[in-house]
């Protein structure tokens, strides 16, 4: 999958968050749109602990990043 910038930066607007596998890093990545930047091709995500950058050719895939009441223990 090649991951363009301007399509990811309109599913980031759209979606106010996402997940992102990135071939360098063994876990997937959660990116929100209050603390993540894309520009000239490079994504730049602010950590509570420092500054983690990339360039968006490193991404693999990304995906809408959802949670349910079962992830937080609360299913019926």
């Amino acid at each position: 999958m090649v991951v363009e910038t301007a399509e990811l930066q309109s599913e980031l607007e759209a979606k106010g968050e996402l997940m992102i596998a990135v071939s360098e890093f063994d876990e997937p990545l959660e990116m929100h749109l209050h603390d993540t930047a894309i520009e000239d091709g490079v994504i730049t995500i602010q950590l509570t602990d420092g500054v983690l950058t990339f360039d968006v050719d490193e991404v693999v895939a990304f995906w809408h990043h959802t949670h349910s009441l079962a992830d937080f223990g609360l299913e019926d």
